[in-house]
């Protein structure tokens, strides 16, 4: 995977950069907001784009730069960030598990937003779709120019990624 070449020279930022403030983004708000620790590694180099019984938060960027911030979860652990939110149990992905991912995709695009542009002032972020299932495809992080960052908290696995592309 590659930061789209527009992005990188006109944000003055690398790869490793871009990827580091995913990882500081999502351990800030994992850590505040879900009360979880987690570890994460290096960007993957391949894409990501069938799920399997997961859950995937996303809000699309629009202005200066254009693309999608995402996390993908397995469903068992969409619930326990739900249940870790809300401080109650909560036992089957609907709206609860739908707003909580979205939330985060949201906190997360924010924090990108501020990264890439003059205070956040050039950059708008669109309301948080989510979308669950038993087997789907996510097309936007099919291409190439797309980081993707996996994290891990007690034995499970999800992942957030971030495709940019440079407006004219």
């Amino acid at each position: 995977m590659t930061l789209n070449a527009a992005v990188s020279n006109s944000a003055d930022i690398n790869e490793d950069e871009l990827a580091g403030y995913i990882i500081n983004a999502t351990k800030e708000v994992f850590g505040t907001m879900v009360m979880m620790d987690l570890e994460d590694s290096y960007p993957l180099k391949e894409p990501v784009t069938k799920f399997h019984c997961s859950v995937t938060g996303m809000v699309g960027l629009a202005g200066t730069y254009t693309g999608i911030l995402s996390i993908h979860c397995p469903q068992t652990f969409a619930l326990r960030i739900t249940s870790n939110m809300l401080g109650m149990d909560v036992e089957e992905v609907g709206e609860d598990v739908n707003d909580a991912l979205g939330e985060i995709a949201n906190m997360l695009g924010g924090y990108v937003k501020q990264i890439l542009s003059k205070g956040g002032l050039d950059i708008n972020l669109s309301i948080p779709t989510v979308i669950s299932g038993e087997e789907y495809t996510v097309n936007a992080m099919s291409e190439s120019e797309c980081t993707i960052v996996p994290f891990v908290n007690e034995g499970e696995r999800f992942l957030v990624g971030l495709k940019l592309k440079k407006e004219a």
